[in-house]
């Protein structure tokens, strides 16, 4: 566990920078002296999780190794350097990231080109399995190996030992990364990362941090010399610097052994630097600061600014952050039953505490505001956060907030020893920058409950008033459009609200979960095993159908899906679809209850509901422990039964709708996800995005009446996959969905037709008000749907693997083009003849026409030759390694069983996923391609930008 305090949120904090990490191999090196490099724990009186072994060798080198035998033959590697952004000079700035980028093109033991090629080799997909980060104070390399035999291991340990040190940083292949760094550089440049920037400047006003984003500036990006990026790597890249970390299925001993031979010979370079000075916190008083930026969200921020707490982590230090914790988790409550009353204030609020690296620490609140209504949201949450500040918390509300911290650590003690191998390796490694002591999940649970123990509103009354304390107030705002006044009109608005008197919080009525029966329980009329799938088929007398498998893939993890109707297949295709307002069908409650006294009642549980809508299905979700089955087939079945479809739910959506158009149309990406969809439907209306009429017009009766009938009488299909008995399933089934009144079974799998479009020998040009150098190119080709051929439809799938590995090797490692070429592809089951591949890319504009040019060359010496055995088996091997461990997770079963009682294709497809991507030949690809990669049918796409000279530009 990572002290809370310390773990940085983004409410302040720009995300880091990641691109695919690079594979690379040892070499020796002379040995330093020994180096004293203590871990957080050696100095602290909390016990490091005993399941870690924890190091350091000789040259002062640290690694945490962890065994874990679940799932079996996977480890997770990691890298970390203790550098980032912060460390580089005003000539270096982006060159912390633009050197992590270079770690797959060349290094002393393994020529450029040559490094992804090894992973893919060993299994590894780009991307996904090989990936690297790099923030403002570390870069991380990430390697998530398929298998932990000694092969694959030693390998990727001797890649890592080259990134380490042994990196060429040839001048040739810096000038062909520019184009990547600087793809990436356009790619992230959107309103809300400009208005995070100002934020944080604003709110860290004359430190380092500001002025040291991870992305860096676009003049240093486009000519800093190899030289520069060396010198910042030989500087900042040492042992002493570095932590190995490895959690996986491996013994612990060999492990060590193979760290302590692969990276003992490290020697650092040169004397140790200093570590760059973040700055004092600035002495202020009340001050605002204003920023428009078209697109951007309308929201604000009242924040104090204090210097960071660099103190250890202890265990007096995190019993003080679970008060402080448990305290603004309530004041959270209140702002979250203000967003959900009849008339919010404001779209969203809630209050924080976070450190922002080692430069400060903020606590103060954030407010997502209502077009036009700045004023009274800013009031409303000021005067919240006072009163609470004046008149402190109750116990009933202490009391929920322990029992929802309970429940959440005892969830998490009891799936410990199922924890993924990333995730435990992510867990140690996110410890490292805050140096945090990793505890097991038995201590926190234990920690927390020797400090909730006898815990009173008292206890946290008294340190509230210490909260929001600092340098400040201080108000930010973003907007899309100038406020009147501007900033003194910010400052007026607070100085106002802060004169007005508040009274202490009503005390809530209590009350109970009112869906605890659903009538007689329901009796099984059929149930059958599927025996080589481990999947038990029921079917009860009121026609609802039950499928059940155990696993053991996550301890005391269960999750359930529940199918109704015939989702988008329901609906009207010249109709607007309500899918992107659905979700409020969740926050408008039940007919007996409401959301805020729904989760107050039931804080001793973990559950979960979502709602959504698929081609064939309207489907209720949610994950739960194996003791609160029963709790969250209640919850579904409720909403099942008695929504209550609030209105004050769906205006919050149309409210949001106000700008959500302006936030899509100021990139090139946010046009795309938003119209692609509904164009590669050929404009049914059931994909294509609301227009701001329709976003306006909506109404939650207006939803009830398009999705209520198949909610109210489409057949119901149960579908529950985890750390359960087929009994234990049954058992809440039938007190539950099998109570109900009687339901249709399903009819025999039904697919129809939506259209794909038609060819286009000129791109469709959609338009975006970004920056003028934001382009997107999309190309695709129609195939079928996946039971026209579902053979065809793994060879397609494989074909699409090829063509990516294609891409980024000529548009991404030789030309240097673009960040991240992508290539999809889909096959549905439910659309009779649809389906399609494609590929797509982020470029300037003067550069699309070479991507279509480069991508039908692709094609066409795809459908002439067949390719080597070498790329056939670097396209395939990850993506067997990904399907063999998604076959290892709840979520896997949880979809692909879906609907599988009244298709009995669907139970064959499982069976054939990873055989049938074993059979697919080269030959098979050539075919794939000559059937469908034919020029004739490919439909293109360009998303310009809106400027006079992107008009003037002839199209692609």
């Amino acid at each position: 566990m990572i002290r809370s305090l310390a773990a940085r949120l983004a409410l302040i904090a720009i995300l880091s920078l990641s691109a695919a990490s690079g594979v690379l191999a040892q070499i020796s090196a002379a040995p330093t002296a020994a180096v004293q490099s203590a871990w957080p724990h050696d100095r602290s009186d909390l016990k490091p999780d005993p399941a870690i072994r924890f190091g350091v060798l000789a040259n002062g080198m640290r690694y945490a190794l962890r065994r874990q035998t679940v799932p079996a033959d996977q480890t997770a590697l990691r890298l970390w350097i203790d550098a980032g952004s912060l460390m580089e000079t005003d000539a270096q700035q982006g060159l912390a990231h633009f050197l992590e980028h270079m770690a797959f093109n060349g290094s002393k033991d393994v020529q450029e080109g040559e490094m992804i090629k090894i992973l893919e080799r060993l299994g590894l997909s780009f991307g996904a399995d090989t990936n690297a980060s790099t923030s403002y104070s570390e870069t991380i390399y990430k390697l998530d190996l398929p298998r932990s035999d000694d092969v694959t291991m030693d390998a990727s340990l001797r890649l890592l030992r080259e990134a380490a040190s042994n990196l060429t940083i040839a001048q040739d292949a810096v000038e062909r990364e520019r184009g990547v760094i600087l793809s990436e550089e356009r790619g992230r440049d959107s309103p809300g990362y400009r208005v995070a920037v100002q934020r944080m400047a604003f709110l860290l006003k004359d430190q380092r941090l500001p002025t040291r984003q991870p992305i860096g500036k676009t003049d240093v990006l486009k000519s800093a010399p190899a030289s520069v990026i060396t010198d910042f790597y030989t500087r900042w890249y040492r042992p002493e610097r570095a932590v190995l970390v490895a959690a996986g299925d491996f013994d612990v001993a060999a492990m060590e052994a193979k760290v302590r031979t692969v990276f003992g010979g490290w020697a650092a370079k040169g004397p140790s630097p200093s570590e760059p000075d973040a700055g004092p916190v600035a002495t202020r008083g009340a001050a605002a600061r204003l920023v428009v930026d078209p697109g951007a969200q309308s929201a604000l921020q009242i924040a104090w600014m204090r210097p960071p707490d660099l103190s250890p982590d202890t265990a007096q230090n995190r019993g003080r952050d679970t008060l402080e914790n448990l305290a603004v988790a309530i004041l959270n409550r209140r702002y979250s039953a203000l967003t959900r009353g009849a008339q919010p204030p404001f779209q969203g609020a809630g209050a924080f505490i976070s450190a922002q690296e080692n430069a400060a620490e903020a606590a103060g609140i954030s407010v997502g505001l209502q077009p036009g209504r700045w004023r009274e949201g800013l009031a409303a949450a000021e005067q919240e956060a006072r009163r609470f500040t004046a008149f402190g918390v109750r116990q009933d509300e202490l009391d929920r907030e322990i029992e929802e911290g309970r429940a959440s650590l005892r969830a998490a003690m009891a799936g410990a020893a199922t924890r993924r191998p990333a995730d435990l390796a992510n867990e140690i490694v996110g410890s490292l920058a805050d140096d945090a002591v990793v505890t097991s999940p038995a201590d926190d649970l234990a920690a927390f409950e020797a400090v909730a123990k006898g815990l009173t509103a008292s206890d946290i009354n008294r340190i509230i008033p210490t909260i929001f304390q600092g340098q400040g107030p201080l108000v930010f705002m973003s907007s899309s459009t100038p406020i009147e006044g501007g900033e003194s009109a910010l400052l007026a608005a607070l100085s106002a609200s802060a004169q007005t008197a508040v009274a202490p919080v009503a005390a809530s009525d209590a009350t109970a979960w009112p869906y605890q029966a659903f009538g007689t329980p329901g009796q099984v009329a059929q149930r059958r095993l599927v025996k080589d799938l481990g999947a038990t088929f029921i079917r009860f007398r009121n026609g609802v159908r039950l499928t059940v498998k155990p696993t053991k893939f996550r301890d005391d993890e269960v999750q359930v899906r529940v199918n109704i109707g015939s989702g988008l297949l329901d609906l009207r295709p010249d109709r607007q679809s309500p899918y992107w307002a659905a979700g409020a069908l969740i926050e408008g409650g039940l007919g007996k209850i409401g959301v805020e006294d729904m989760e107050r009642v039931l804080a001793a549980k973990v559950y979960g509901a979502r709602f959504g809508i698929t081609d064939d299905a309207y489907v209720l979700s949610g994950s739960t422990r194996t003791g609160d089955l029963p709790t969250q087939l209640q919850v579904l079945a409720a909403y099942l039964t008695d929504a209550a479809w609030g209105d004050a739910a769906f205006q919050r959506v149309r409210v949001a709708g106000k700008t959500i158009h302006d936030q899509y149309e100021s990139t090139d990406q946010g046009v795309l996800a938003r119209d692609l969809s509904g164009l590669l439907h050929r404009g049914d209306r059931r994909w294509t995005f609301p227009s701001r009429d329709e976003i306006a017009a909506l109404t939650s009766a207006e939803v009830r009446a398009t999705l209520g009938p198949g909610l109210a009488k489409g057949p119901i299909e149960v579908v529950i996959v985890g750390d359960v008995t087929v009994d234990q399933a049954i058992e809440t089934v039938a007190a539950s969905f099998g109570a109900l009144p009687g339901r249709p079974s399903a009819g025999s799998p039904r697919n129809r037709r939506v259209g794909f479009p038609p060819a286009t020998p000129a791109p469709v040009t959609l338009t975006h008000k970004g920056r003028a150098d934001q382009a997107t190119a999309y190309l695709a080709w129609p195939t079928s749907d996946f039971w026209a051929s579902p053979q065809r439809a793994r060879d397609t799938a494989v074909l699409r693997e090829v063509m990516r590995l294609r891409l980024l090797a000529q548009l991404r490692e030789a030309q240097g083009v673009t960040y991240s070429p992508d290539v999809a592809s889909q096959h549905s089951q439910t659309w009779a003849g649809w389906g399609y591949i494609s590929a797509s890319i982020e470029a300037p504009p003067d550069k699309l026409a070479g991507f279509f040019k480069d991508v039908e060359t692709i094609a066409r010496d795809l459908a002439v030759r067949e390719v080597s055995a070498d790329e056939l088996a670097r396209a395939k091997t990850p993506r067997l390694e990904s399907l063999k461990r998604a076959q290892l997770t709840n979520g896997f079963w949880l979809g692909e069983l879906s609907g599988a009682q009244v298709d009995a294709r669907r139970l064959k497809a499982i069976r054939e996923i990873i055989p049938g991507t074993e059979r697919v030949t080269a030959a098979d690809l050539r075919a794939a391609a000559q059937l469908r990669l034919r020029p004739e049918r490919a439909w293109r796409l360009v998303v310009a930008p809106d400027t006079p000279q992107a008009a003037a530009r002839p199209p692609p």
